[in-house]
């Protein structure tokens, strides 16, 4: 749901004679607001998805705009832009995904228990890393761009004997009973058994584990390592398709770029949920503010006791996202009532409200993207 290039939004109501969100937006452009127009320069800024994951989405990560602009001046065809692209999740279902770097106790816990994860790396790598958990961040940072690049630089066929080994141990503890969880034992057996022989398997050991409930969200900065692995989700990013990825995956993948370019500062997974703040003026909404101008969103939680709700004007373009319940809309800006259900999607222009007639017995949730400069 946008305007990018790639995949712009096709317009359902046949009485508008532009046929994509694109074209309405370059046709009328103060529907953008007047700050996001001019900041944006006449595009609308973010991209709007939902996901559902039932097999790991790829390891990737997102170049910042410097990165983006130099990527895309060299392989245009893997880098379609010169944009950045943050992105958050917010969790539709319990979701699962590896996000930024595990503390480094953990990381090397695993490469004192896991040989065959120590052998990609070597000794020499691994013991620098063992020796930075009491160094300055700086000396922590460096020793783990080294242990990962070695692994994911290393050679196919040895990765994948080793690979190959390890599966073979895990999948004999776990028949006889034994507790895997120790070596992340499920994980591994279930991304090996989507992408067998993918180094993206040995990811695990570096990156952190992180579990949504509903409700619960993620950002990703630039640069941040991440994979999404199971569950449906709310996504929203600046409007870019610029991925860098380097496993679980069959497509372009760029190792060297990724390698380059990482955050390699650990972090616990707790800290990757991002809050949610309850709205001030309205008890229904809340905010996920990142601290990226392209985008903010709002979760709306409509309880069933109301049956008239209004969707209050922002000064931006919005798109705004039926999930749960039925109601009929109405807007000054539209030629008739909307009927709205599960799956229903309305692009709001800057400084237009919608009055909601609710009814549905269980109430409404919605998802609102927008632009709040």
């Amino acid at each position: 749901m946008g305007a990018h290039p790639k995949g712009d939004a096709v317009i359902r109501d046949n009485r508008i004679p532009q046929q994509t969100l694109g074209q309405w937006i370059a046709d009328n452009p103060g529907c953008l607001g007047a700050k996001v127009k001019d900041t944006f320069d006449g595009q609308l800024p973010f991209l709007f998805k939902v996901l559902s994951v039932n097999t790991a989405l790829s390891i990737q990560a997102h170049p910042n705009k410097e990165l983006a602009a130099k990527l895309h001046t060299q392989f245009p065809e893997h880098y379609p832009d010169t944009n950045h692209k943050p992105e958050m999740a917010i969790a539709l279902t319990p979701f699962e995904g590896l996000c930024g770097f595990r503390p480094v106790e953990e990381i090397v816990s695993f490469l004192q228990t896991i040989p065959e994860l120590r052998a990609l790396i070597g000794d020499v790598a691994a013991e620098q890393l063992e020796r930075s958990v009491s160094d300055d961040p700086r000396g922590v940072s460096a020793a783990l761009r080294v242990c990962f690049t070695r692994m994911m630089k290393s050679e196919k066929k040895f990765f994948v004997d080793q690979l190959n080994m390890l599966v073979k141990r895990i999948s004999q503890e776990a028949a006889e009973g034994k507790d895997t969880s120790g070596s992340n034992g499920e994980l591994l057996l279930r991304l090996h058994s989507q992408y067998p022989g993918d180094i993206g398997c040995f990811t695990i050991y570096f990156l952190n584990l992180v579990r949504l409930e509903p409700g619960e969200a993620m950002f990703l900065g630039a640069n941040e390592p991440h994979a999404y692995l199971h569950g449906d989700c709310i996504e929203c990013m600046a409007c870019s398709d610029n991925t860098v990825r380097a496993g679980l995956t069959p497509k372009f993948i760029d190792v060297l770029t990724l390698c380059e370019m990482l955050n390699y500062t650990p972090a616990p997974s707790s800290s990757k949920i991002f809050p949610a703040t309850q709205s001030q003026l309205d008890p229904s909404v809340y905010l996920y503010d990142p601290p990226v101008p392209d985008f903010t969103l709002m979760r709306i939680e409509i309880p069933s006791s109301i049956k008239l709700y209004l969707v209050s004007a922002v000064d931006s373009a919005s798109i705004l996202l039926v999930i749960q319940g039925t109601a009929v809309g109405t807007s000054t800006a539209a030629a008739s009532e909307m009927t709205l259900r599960r799956g229903s999607v309305l692009f709001i222009s800057a400084n237009e409200s919608i009055s909601l007639h609710l009814s549905s017995p269980e109430g409404m949730l919605l998802f609102r993207a927008c632009c709040l400069l």
